[in-house]
């Protein structure tokens, strides 16, 4: 005799998730100790959010279908920021979700789920007929992957707990039903308007995003950019797809590096390979204002949240796309020459002139010593809020070693971040650069990296703030007691956990630090107090101080 719940638990099994994210309770924990018996890894999270969260990353990092489990009612009200970042990003993700029981007139934790997870911009299945549930999980898969966003299915536990009475056999996995199809080619009229577009351009840039990545288009990139003698770029989640190539530019957005702004104020044309074109890809439209931009696409289109992002189009998959116009345009010099590439090579990403402090690190100074040390095959993890511009700024790291998602624009994600690309790359280091107000956010998951013996360096920028939040308020000449609370001692806080913490002082040390790390592994926190009158590119151009009245 088997319950549903251990047929739910075959059909997820069947689906090779990798690893399951989960928090238990009454509504979701027999289908998850099933789950994991059946062999599934299982990382047991401490916030449900964080569940979410750490399949984001294990999803993109795999290229998989991430899958976590909450339980009912306030389970799944956790969800409420994760879920809509998840779909933003583009990300297929299943959350099976118990419901309350539908024998008992009244349950404590009874919600219209429904309404709370569509509003992010995922989908709802409610499967309220035992016999129907395996198909409705199995099919919550296939959809995940074909529409890459969020799916989360609602089921009663009292339906779960109830005798499986099927005969069938088991259903076929999601995987075996995704139609297979061959990329799609450019159509010649397309391919000549496009050629014709690009030979007429004199300053260009070849832009790359995820769906280059996806689609192997990264070589087929640099050959268009070289035949061109343009430069290369990429969009924040596909930064260092080209970073070894001596005219790659690096990020294209508020990220992009004062090189790369001057570069991007210059150019005339924009080759977009696989990018949607968001605002901050463009910095709000004021990145390249004098290029056109040619955008490669499976499915191109003109405008891109509340605004104008290309104005050409070539319909095709991206790397056929790439070599099809590689293949048809005239090779020229360009503006490629051992100058720029000297530049590209030795100009700080940010040289303004700080205020500097003796007893507190400029940031600038933090990343470099930590690109120069941290080995290039660790995986590096990049959290959010305004620390986040300089721990991007690691040219040497490519792109299959560096993670960030940022689309829904939350802090307090990244230590969930790291434990799904940990799960992800079990041989791996893991090396999550964030924030003390995101890492204080959910610092509870320090735990949850100790009990599963993960491999997570832990590197804080510790200003004591909200960074983002310090900086607007100061910029307009408001109090800041609401941002500003004061440095934390999170090697303190670690060390309570059982985890490695040290308070990094002198950055001399960053190198032997490293190597100490790389002998021991384990869960480890450096806290790094930087100086919180720095402030990134990004601030000083979109809050510069007001005049005083």
């Amino acid at each position: 005799m088997i319950r549903v719940y251990d047929r739910l638990a075959q059909v997820a099994a069947q689906e090779r998730p990798g690893t399951c994210f989960a928090l238990l309770g009454d509504a979701n924990m027999n289908f998850a100790v099933r789950l994991g018996a059946l062999g599934c890894p299982m990382i047991h999270v401490r916030h449900e959010h964080c569940a979410v969260a750490a399949a984001m990353a294990h999803a993109r990092k795999t290229g998989g279908v991430g899958f976590a489990t909450v339980t009912c009612g306030p389970g799944l009200t956790q969800l409420m920021t994760a879920l809509p970042a998840a779909a933003r990003a583009g990300i297929p993700l299943v959350v099976l979700a118990g419901e309350a029981p539908l024998r008992q007139a009244w349950y404590n934790q009874a919600i219209d789920q429904a309404p709370f997870v569509t509003a992010t911009g995922a989908a709802y299945h409610a499967a309220h007929w035992p016999a129907r549930m395996p198909t409705v999980l199995r099919d919550a898969f296939l959809q995940a992957r074909q529409e890459r966003r969020p799916v989360v299915v609602g089921m009663p536990f009292d339906l779960q707990n109830q005798t499986w009475e099927g005969t069938e056999d088991l259903l076929a996995p999601s995987r075996d039903l995704l139609p297979d199809l061959a990329p799609i080619p450019p159509h010649p009229n397309d391919l000549a308007r496009a050629a014709a577009l690009i030979d007429g351009a004199e300053r260009l840039v070849v832009m790359a995003g995820l769906g280059a990545v996806e689609a192997g288009a990264g070589p087929a990139c640099a050959a268009l950019a070289e035949r061109c003698g343009g430069l290369l770029a990429t969009t924040l989640p596909a930064r260092g797809l080209f970073h070894d190539d001596p005219f790659c530019i690096g990020i294209a957005g508020g990220f992009s590096t004062d090189t790369a702004r001057d570069c991007f104020g210059q150019a005339d044309l924009i080759v977009s390979v696989g990018c949607s074109l968001a605002r901050h890809n463009a910095d709000g439209g004021a990145l390249w204002p004098q290029a056109r931009v040619l955008q490669v696409d499976v499915s191109p289109r003109s405008l891109s949240q509340g605004r104008v992002a290309s104005d050409a189009h070539l319909r095709a998959d991206a790397r056929l796309g790439a070599e099809a116009l590689a293949g048809a345009v005239a090779r020229r010099d360009g503006w490629r020459s051992a100058a720029l590439a000297d530049r590209i090579a030795t100009a700080p990403a940010d040289g303004s002139v700080q205020p500097q402090s003796p007893d507190l690190h400029d940031p600038r100074d933090v990343v470099a010593a930590l690109e120069a040390a941290l080995p290039r095959d660790w995986q590096l993890v990049n959290s959010s809020g305004h620390c986040s511009y300089y721990t991007a700024q690691m040219p040497s790291r490519p792109q299959h070693r560096f993670l960030t998602i940022r689309e829904f624009g939350a802090i307090g994600n990244g230590l969930s971040f790291a434990l799904g690309v940990a799960a992800a790359c079990p041989e791996d280091r893991v090396v999550l650069f964030d924030g003390d107000g995101s890492l204080l956010m959910h610092v509870q998951e320090l735990e949850t990296a100790l009990r599963h013996d993960l491999n997570i360096l832990i590197v804080v920028l510790n200003d004591g703030a909200y960074g983002s939040e310090i900086h607007k308020l100061r910029a307009e000449g408001l109090p800041e007691e609401g941002a500003f609370f004061g440095r934390t001692d999170l090697a303190a806080i670690a060390r309570g956990f059982g985890a490695q913490g040290r308070t990094l002082d002198d950055l001399a040390a960053v190198p032997g630090l490293v190597a100490n790390w790389a002998a021991t592994g384990g869960t480890a926190v450096w806290d790094v107090p930087v100086n919180d009158r720095i402030l990134s590119p990004v601030m000083r151009r979109a809050h510069p101080p007001k005049a005083a009245h």
